[in-house]
């Protein structure tokens, strides 16, 4: 008689253990696209799009972020970084993590002028930096210690090469 009693109690537990692992599933896969969804919404040039123009020149046409912001994957050292487009920055500007996984070497030493005032960084001149199908090379860049943030500034020392049109939520990048 035990046996018969315990089994009624053995799948109820069973049960509730297949509940709670269905639950469990549930909300790891809401949180997946929750996090996708938010990563889309600060960059949603995750995938940029490019093209030949008429011209036969490369172009990228990247969409603005909702802060208002044109942020886009692409690659320094065929190493695979975001970009926060910043026409106010003179040079592009590495955080240190990024600078050592793309294998960009210090140079020397260098005062530059932010916008939370002066920091120290060290030029140096990125072999390759790509934005799409537009590519450039021996592009001067600083690596910056106290950049706080993941995101590369792709500043004036790339962006000085292209036409630059802005219409609405879109920026066109031609080489």
């Amino acid at each position: 008689m035990a046996s018969s009693s315990s089994q009624p109690d053995t799948r109820r537990t069973i049960g509730r253990f297949m509940a709670i692992i269905f639950w469990l599933l549930v909300l790891i896969a809401l949180t997946s696209a929750f996090q996708r969804f938010l990563a889309y919404k600060n960059n949603p040039n995750q995938r940029v799009a490019s093209s030949i123009g008429v011209d036969g020149r490369p172009e990228v046409v990247l969409k603005r972020n909702q802060q208002g912001h044109y942020v886009a994957n692409g690659f320094i050292n065929d190493v695979s970084v975001t970009f926060l487009l910043d026409t106010g920055a003179t040079g592009v500007a590495l955080p240190l993590a990024v600078a050592r996984a793309a294998g960009v070497p210090r140079g020397p030493t260098v005062t530059t002028q932010t916008a939370n005032g002066p920091a120290q960084g060290f030029l140096t001149e990125l072999e390759t930096v790509r934005l799409g199908a537009i590519e450039q090379r021996a592009v001067g860049a600083v690596v910056s210690p106290g950049l706080a943030m993941d995101e590369v500034l792709l500043g004036m020392t790339f962006l000085k090469n292209l036409e630059i049109i802005q219409r609405g939520n879109t920026l066109t990048l031609r080489q």
